[in-house]
């Protein structure tokens, strides 16, 4: 640009100079002094056209460039890092619900999430901690720390009687399982959702029991079962709560006396490594909505959920 306004000012100059050396013409010549004027001011004008067109031109060209480099500045913002690419895309799972992003920094755009367990194929690793994967036909990456070789336990799974079953029916199934009957205590504990615990608890899960409303006077067998069972299921990487019976209304078949001798027994005998969450006290002092007096309504099942999870995250 300042090459253009330096051929202006040339040309101008150019002009001046001629005006000098005509107005010595002009005094031994036969024009009058109107025409010279005419002829400097055309001289002029058509100078100056043809300097501001060329102006015009090197201004598009530097608009053009000028936002390229913009665009690259933006680039520049963005987490910097190399991807080193497998030979062939490898199998893994995602071991939470998990966002996916146009590129390896939390400072790239969300393209979706992936839920727990999601089978993901992984074409490669980055430098800071992410992989590169496949995701709806174009490349994507998610954060290394939520991706597993092995298909990982569900992070949480309930074991219980009606009580789970309604609180799974309020509370819903999202990263988690439930394995429960209604009606059911001791004998279908021992015999039935012992074995499909297997299928759902693995590394990384936490298991919250919660039976004995259905046959208080068990309290000694579900301690004997649970004790003989502590060391496989935290080998396999699980970690156990015991949920406290919850207190029941008036009408209901037992009492909250039974309820908390049963309770007493079960948190001073049970193994250490078996948690416990002490939802009876809690719904003891917050209250509770009950038709029948031993199953609530879904706004008690939900306060309850929301109550272990604050215990175990605090743990």
């Amino acid at each position: 640009m300042l090459s253009s306004f330096a051929g202006v000012f040339c040309i101008v100059a150019g002009v001046c100079a001629g005006i000098d050396r005509d107005s010595q013409i002009v005094s031994s010549s036969s024009f009058s002094s109107l025409e010279v004027i005419d002829t400097m001011a055309s001289s002029i004008e058509s100078a100056t056209t043809e300097a501001v067109a060329m102006i015009d031109e090197e201004e598009a060209d530097t608009v053009s460039v000028s936002s390229k480099e913009n665009s690259t500045n933006l680039d520049i913002l963005h987490t910097v890092f190399t991807v080193t690419e497998y030979e062939t895309p490898v199998t893994m799972y995602t071991s939470d619900t998990v966002n996916v992003r146009s590129g390896a920094g939390t400072d790239y755009d969300k393209l979706g999430k992936l839920r727990w367990g999601s089978e993901t194929q992984v074409t490669g690793e980055t430098d800071n901690g992410w992989y590169e994967v496949s995701y709806d036909d174009t490349t994507a990456f998610i954060m290394a720390d939520y991706i597993v070789s092995e298909l990982p336990g569900t992070p949480y799974v309930f074991v219980g009687d009606s009580r789970t079953v309604q609180m799974q029916m309020a509370v819903g199934s999202s990263d988690k399982a439930y394995i429960a009957k209604v009606g059911e205590g001791y004998s279908w504990f021992q015999n039935t959702a012992l074995s499909e615990i297997p299928h759902y608890a693995g590394n990384g899960t936490t298991m919250i029991i919660n039976f004995g409303v259905n046959d208080l006077a068990n309290a000694s067998k579900y301690i004997k079962l649970i004790n003989s069972n502590i060391d496989a299921w935290t080998e396999a990487g699980i970690t156990v709560y015991y949920a406290a019976v919850t207190p029941v209304g008036s009408s209901a078949s037992v009492s909250n006396a039974q309820i908390e001798s049963f309770n007493a027994k079960m948190q001073a005998e049970l193994d250490p490594r078996v948690q416990w969450i002490d939802g009876y006290s809690y719904l003891s002092q917050t209250g509770f909505s009950s038709n029948d007096g031993l199953h609530y309504n879904s706004d008690t099942y939900r306060n309850l959920y929301s109550y272990y999870m604050s215990v175990i995250s605090q743990v």
